[in-house]
């Protein structure tokens, strides 16, 4: 009897994980016999638990470390060499390194890179040419690249990085799509969000401006800090929510600046689940400065809510300029602010792009419509290398 199709998903951190969410055990329920890399971490357990899924636990440092990453190297190619499967693919800066020269040396016949979005992008000096060193590295020994959105894909093309046969775009891009079930009003009761509301202190009748994610310099927060200002001195009320704790190595200063004009922010530090605090927003704001294709945009299209963000690569695929949200010119806190004015002062306008961007979200980024793309393309991997082996759908 012929096997069934072996794939091996990896990822450097266990919080990663997170990333591909349910898509292993959809790939199991297709066939797949699914195997799982990352650090070790609580969410690897968790998966270690769930019928027909295997994973493996392998120590890998985000830094560089040479003879770290020297261990890890030599660990990734024993597991691959007794995993032997059909397909790898690895996202994640170290781990589609670490996981792609393996891959190579143990000769695995598909070596997928997911290109989630460029860290050089905002590195400067020496830093950035040794990340373009690695990137493109990574880029070379994988077999095939799938980008996570148009632009990323554009973007790491103009860089000279690969070529443009080699790396593609299924569908509208994401990793990994939208729960959207999940983020039905029903789902949350009104109760649960008024009373989230007063342990927040959030005032009634003033537009609240979310943010969801890590704190950071690279998410724009310095712009939006900057803008802020602007609006304070423009008279526009609003109140800033942001959902997330500060990044490790930020300067906690970020927080200073953004509590330095208008009213309190409003902090909420680490939560395990956002999607209550989408009810609690008028609109998102993402004045990030490089992404992938940020999840938290769909998120908030799936709760109905528009967002401003700005031209960066991977932000600018996430909204549709003037229908589903605005988008800013990136480091320009004056666009931003503009930006901002313009939907905080027209609440219809708000409510118009909410409902376009949730129509949009439900079209294109629904999880179950991603999870096909991925899975199809995987399947004429396989059929490709093993044309006798069942295709599966």
């Amino acid at each position: 009897m012929t096997r069934p199709p072996r794939i091996l998903l990896g990822v450097t951190a266990d919080a990663s994980l997170k990333l591909m969410r349910g898509f292993p055990e959809y790939l199991r329920d297709k066939g797949w016999e699914v195997h799982i890399v990352s650090t070790p971490g609580p969410m690897l357990m968790s998966l270690s638990e769930v019928s027909g899924l295997y994973t493996h636990a392998l120590a890998m440092e985000r830094p560089p470390s040479p003879v770290k990453d020297l261990l890890a190297l030599v660990a990734w190619y024993r597991l691959l060499r007794t995993v032997r499967p059909d397909i790898i693919s690895v996202g994640t800066p170290k781990a589609g390194l670490l996981g792609g020269l393996a891959s190579l040396l143990a000769r695995v016949p598909e070596r997928i890179y997911l290109l989630r979005g460029l860290r050089l992008e905002t590195a400067h000096g020496l830093q950035r040419w040794v990340l373009e060193c690695l990137e493109r590295l990574s880029l070379g020994v994988a077999t095939q690249i799938l980008s996570v959105s148009p632009s990323l894909r554009q973007r790491v093309i103009s860089l000279g990085l690969v070529s443009p046969a080699k790396v593609r775009v299924l569908g509208h891009g994401s990793s990994n799509g939208v729960d959207l079930a999940a983020f039905e009003p029903a789902r949350i009761s009104e109760e649960q969000v008024v009373k989230l509301a007063e342990q927040l202190r959030i005032l009634k009748g003033v537009p609240v401006v979310g943010f969801v994610g890590r704190l950071t310099l690279d998410k724009g927060l310095a712009d939006l800090a900057d803008a802020r200002e602007i609006l304070a001195h423009r008279n526009i009320d609003h109140q800033i929510l942001l959902v997330g704790e500060i990044d490790e190595g930020q300067n906690q200063d970020l927080l200073v600046r953004l509590h330095a004009y208008g009213r309190p922010v409003i902090t909420t530090g680490h939560v395990t689940d956002p999607k209550p605090y989408y009810r609690l927003m008028d609109l998102l704001c993402l004045p990030t400065l490089r992404e992938g294709f940020p999840n938290v945009v769909l998120e908030a299209g799936a709760s109905g809510l528009p967002t401003v963000t700005t031209d960066a690569t991977g932000a600018v695929d996430s909204v549709i300029g003037g229908e589903t949200g605005l988008i800013a010119v990136a480091g320009d806190s004056r666009s931003l602010a503009a930006k901002l004015e313009e939907l905080l002062l027209v609440p219809d306008t708000r409510t118009a792009m909410g409902t376009a961007a949730k129509a949009h979200v439900m079209a294109n980024f629904d999880r179950t419509l991603v999870w096909a793309h991925l899975a199809e393309f995987f399947n004429s991997l396989v059929a490709q290398d093993k044309p006798t082996q069942r295709k599966l759908s």
